[in-house]
Order: C-alpha cells, then sequence, then structure tokens
C-alpha cells in the first residue's frame, strides 16, 4: 500500500489511487482512480460487477485493498482505526439494515451514544434534527416495519448524517425500492449535494447522474475508464465502451 500523505489538489476532498482488489483470483478493482472535490457529488456508473460496490467499500475500509490508497484531505486512511474512520466517512447500503426491534429514534440514538459517547439527551436531540432533515420527525416512535421502504431509506440516511460525517457513500441506494418510492429518497440526496455534502453515489440513476453530479465516473472491470462533468459523459463519451453502455441505458 502506498505511504502518500498528501495530495496535489488542496481542493480534494476524498482521492482513491490506484486501487486493486482481488478474491481469489478474481480481480475486481485493478487500479481504480477517483477524486472527490470538496463540497461535490461524484456518481460512479456502470454495468453490473464492475467493482463499483467494491470500490466503495474499500473507501471506508469495509474491504482493505491490496494496493493503492485512499486519502482523505490529502492523508491516507488506511492506517486509521476503521470504526473512527466510518464516522467520518457514512455510508448508506441498498439495504436499510435497521434494527427491527428498535424504534426510529432509537436506531439513530445507538450509534451516538455508543460511538460518539453522546448523552441519552444530546443523542436524542441530534436524533430528531437528523429525522427533521429528511422529513420523518413524525415517525421517531415507530419501528422500522411500520414504514414504507423509502422511509426506511431515509431513516437509514438520517442515521449515517447524525454522526456528521465528512463524506457520504451511497451505494445504489434506490435499488431495492419500488419505484414510487425512489423519488423521495433522490430528492433527500440531491438536498445534501445543494448543502455541499461531499458524496459518491453508484446509480442506477441516471438522470440523478446527469442533474446531481459535478462528476460522473465510469467504471468497467475494475477500472474508471472515463470521468468528468455530466455533460462530457452523456453527451459526447469518448470511450467506445461508455458508448455502448449508454446506449443501452438511456
Amino acid at each position: 500500500m502506498s505511504t502518500a500523505t498528501t495530495t496535489t489538489a488542496t481542493s480534494v476532498s476524498l482521492a482513491v489511487r490506484d486501487v486493486h482488489l482481488a478474491f481469489g483470483r478474481h480481480q475486481v478493482l485493478r487500479g481504480a482512480d477517483l477524486e472527490v472535490a470538496r463540497g461535490g457529488t461524484a456518481c460512479v456508473i456502470g454495468p453490473s460487477g464492475s467493482g463499483k460496490s467494491t470500490l466503495l467499500r474499500t473507501i471506508n475500509r469495509l474491504i482493505e485493498p491490496d494496493r493503492g490508497d485512499v486519502l482523505l484531505d490529502g492523508r491516507s486512511v488506511l492506517g486509521d482505526d476503521p470504526d473512527a474512520l466510518r464516522q467520518r466517512i457514512g455510508m448508506v447500503f441498498q439495504q436499510f439494515n435497521l434494527f427491527p426491534h428498535m424504534t426510529v429514534l432509537r436506531n439513530l440514538t445507538l450509534a451516538l451514544r455508543k460511538l460518539k459517547k453522546l448523552p441519552e439527551d444530546e443523542a436524542v436531540q441530534v436524533a430528531r434534527a437528523q429525522l427533521d432533515l429528511v422529513g420523518l420527525a413524525h415517525k421517531a416512535d415507530v419501528r422500522p416495519a411500520q414504514l414504507s421502504g423509502g422511509q426506511q431509506q431515509r431513516v437509514a440516511i438520517a442515521r449515517a448524517l447524525a454522526l456528521r460525517p465528512q463524506v457520504m457513500l451511497f451505494d445504489e441506494a434506490t435499488s431495492a425500492l419500488d419505484p414510487e418510492l425512489v423519488k423521495g429518497v433522490l430528492r433527500v440526496m440531491a438536498d445534501l449535494a445543494s448543502a455541499g455534502m461531499t458524496m459518491v453515489v453508484v446509480t442506477h440513476e441516471m438522470g440523478f447522474a446527469r442533474e446531481v453530479a459535478d462528476t460522473v465516473a465510469f467504471m468497467d472491470a475494475g477500472v474508471v475508464l472515463e470521468a468528468g462533468p455530466p455533460a462530457a459523459l452523456f453527451e459526447a463519451p469518448e470511450h467506445p465502451r461508455l458508448r455502448r453502455f449508454l446506449s443501452q441505458v438511456l
């Protein structure tokens, strides 16, 4: 792994440098690179199996890369305590992963009390503020089973935001939702982008990528083949693999 501790672009909040990862003989990431400006949104698109979700997992150390580096504010995070790092880099998954036996409010306060060591009253105050942000303050005392899928995903977003992360990662956060529930979750994500949250979003929602992202990165076979502003990638793609991909999804 690289021991690099600085990056030349001071405006870059998050940088992935030449990350490689193999599961046995299967090479999942083959030198992936990605840069996200501070306060910017990068959408990662590409076919299934291209390494998009794995890339996110290497960023917040759910999976350790075989080679390469991940830098936050110009400093490598590969030597950091993973639990501490995940408070700085929040992640929302395809599945909601809420505790079914706990109320919505309790789902949010648990990490605040256990990881942030906040007293109960302060944890509740922070949790209620985040639920209000995603439009679910009135659902604080219900259990996840009483919520729609879209509402559960918004609770998962609020739970991640409650830890006040510097960067948010979204791994196809709408793919498990019924089509009519997608819009509400995308609206919350778009609002976060507008508010200046640094985000990396793996998505199949091309409209969201076109409208919200500052940068779109196209992955295939474990490599980012092309990255740039949405208008450039969607209207004038250079790589032939990206052109084929877009011809199938647009």
